[in-house]
């Protein structure tokens, strides 16, 4: 990180790298910032190989913050703003965090009280449940701090000694069975990653990137913040996305790029066209529906980038601005180089051949380095390969196609749900006798659906309102079906829960409809 920053601030000195609404930052000043604020992390504490939580929402200070981290070599640990309690302390645990950096507030959340309890200086109070962690700091706080000199020279040789293969970041990736699952990248796997699939995202230095994808997951860190970096490109952000500011920011900071949800994409397309609004500077490669319609390619002729935390976003995909060969349309591109993708019989692991549909196993230089409290041969297979449990076939030419998931994990606005992490959220509530989850189709994507059996005083807004305290927003069903008997539940011959008979049972309701 320590080199890439000083090139860029060399070659794009005055060019901005990060802008948000209210400030933007150069290449210049994000070095001689950073390389400051290295040296008060160093002064506080912070060396090599230290873990640090970071839960900020997006923007210049994140960036900031996260820069400075990598550049002495401290492992930067990014914590989603919208876990609940039960959920970041699970994280802070996992990880081993030593040292957490947050903003005391944000949308509502106080952060703060999250946390352990502090002292004056920021040390944490003993937690046995939380044995690793020693220092809580607000953003503001060590924002403001200013360096001793000693701590200057101990910085800079600390970052001399960084090496592709030291920890960058550990990434968590919602567990399903228990705990959460920390991905350890190195600098070399994750930068290696981004470059490998910067001509896929059609980013170079001329490009002026929107994304609202979180910083704290791989979507932002990979696809915006490490994209721009490498490609000397400007990330344009913003905290809390809406129609409106978006728009404001798309137009006045005149973005070429605009990557991330379709669904966010379709909503600005229905507010610029209420408001007469049209944002001209935006190149092929964008979402559909914000270009013109002679910029719009056909539907399946672009490539669909496809990855997961463990390869650190995309392994496969293809030009963005460019249609795919007709046979290929429909898939998520062609593996990047040095990975290499096969086909494996979801039974035996034995290889399939093309056009053979089996779960997908990754293996090169771009995979996760370790999991946290993993052995690694509890995840690799003897020959290096990573078993994603993904579904897929590979056609003749190398294309990879999608088929979905082997296990019961689905997507919802991007982010990862798992069905047996709710089930068990709404089994605690009281008057709950049984909970199954699955994902319904929606206008917009995937939905979490529920069926509930319960007690007749139970409603949906009671559930809502209990499993708030230890789910995410985006993991509270938003389709229920409360049952008064566990005969309602849909079962195979096996005894086993007929997930296609659950799905179509909630498919059957209105969005947050119940019946019983």
């Amino acid at each position: 990180m320590d080199r890439l920053i000083r090139d860029r601030a060399e070659r794009f000195d005055d060019g901005a790298a990060v802008i948000e609404p209210g400030g933007r930052l150069t290449y210049g000043e994000l070095d001689s910032l950073t390389r400051e604020l290295a040296a008060v992390l160093v002064d506080s504490g912070v060396g090599k190989g230290t873990r640090v939580g970071l839960l900020l929402p997006n923007g210049i200070d994140w960036v900031r913050i996260a820069v400075a981290l990598t550049r002495i070599g401290a492992t930067l640990v990014p914590l989603s703003t919208l876990l609940r309690p039960p959920e970041l302390r699970a994280q802070l645990r996992v990880a081993a965090v030593g040292i957490v950096v947050t903003v005391p507030e944000f949308r509502g959340r106080n952060y703060l009280e999250d946390l352990p309890p502090t002292l004056t200086d920021g040390a944490v109070e003993p937690d046995p449940s939380l044995p690793a962690l020693r220092q809580i700091w607000t953003a503001d706080r060590l924002l403001a701090a200013k360096p001793t000199g000693r701590a200057v020279r101990i910085a800079t040789a600390l970052a001399e000694s960084v090496s592709a293969a030291d920890t960058f970041v550990i990434l968590f990736t919602s567990g399903s069975r228990g705990m959460p699952k920390g991905v350890l990248h190195s600098h070399g796997s994750a930068f290696g990653a981004v470059r490998a699939g910067l001509p896929a995202r059609a980013i170079d230095a001329s490009t002026r990137l929107y994304l609202p994808m979180p910083f704290f997951w791989v979507g932002g860190l990979g696809g915006g913040v490490l994209s721009t970096l490498l490609a000397g490109a400007t990330l344009v952000t913003e905290a809390v996305p809406s129609p409106e500011s978006t728009l404001e920011l798309l137009r006045r900071e005149r973005v070429t790029l605009f990557r991330g949800w379709p669904e966010q994409a379709e909503a600005l397309a229905r507010a610029a066209a209420a408001g007469d609004i049209a944002v001209t500077t935006l190149r092929p490669g964008s979402l559909d529906a914000l270009l013109p319609a002679d910029l719009r390619p056909r539907p399946g002729a672009r490539a669909n980038l496809f990855g997961m935390t463990e390869s650190f976003g995309p392994y496969s995909g293809y030009p963005a601005d460019t249609d795919m060969p007709a046979p290929a349309w429909g898939s998520c591109g062609q593996p990047f180089a040095g990975m290499q993708v096969r086909i494996t019989d979801q039974d035996n692991g034995s290889p399939l051949p093309a056009g053979d549909v089996g779960v997908v196993e990754l293996r090169g230089p771009h995979l996760l380095r370790g999991l946290c409290l993993r052995e690694r041969a509890d995840f690799m297979t003897p020959d290096g390969f990573y078993r994603t449990g993904d579904l897929g076939h590979l056609d003749d030419q190398g294309f990879l196609f999608y088929h979905g998931r082997a296990d019961d994990m689905f997507k919802v606005s991007g982010a990862t749900v798992y069905p047996s992490e709710v089930e068990r959220a709404l089994r605690g509530v009281d008057g709950v006798i049984d909970a199954c989850v699955t994902d319904v189709a929606g206008e917009h994507g995937a939905r979490v659906g529920a069926l509930v059996v319960c007690d007749s005083a139970t409603t949906p807004d009671t559930l809502r309102t209990q499993v708030r305290e230890s789910l995410s927003a985006f993991k509270i069903p938003t389709v229920w079906v409360l049952a008064d008997s566990p005969e309602r539940i849909p079962r195979g011959a096996t005894g086993k829960v007929d997930i296609r008979g659950l799905r179509t049972m909630l498919q059957s309701t209105q969005p947050e409809g119940a019946g019983r």
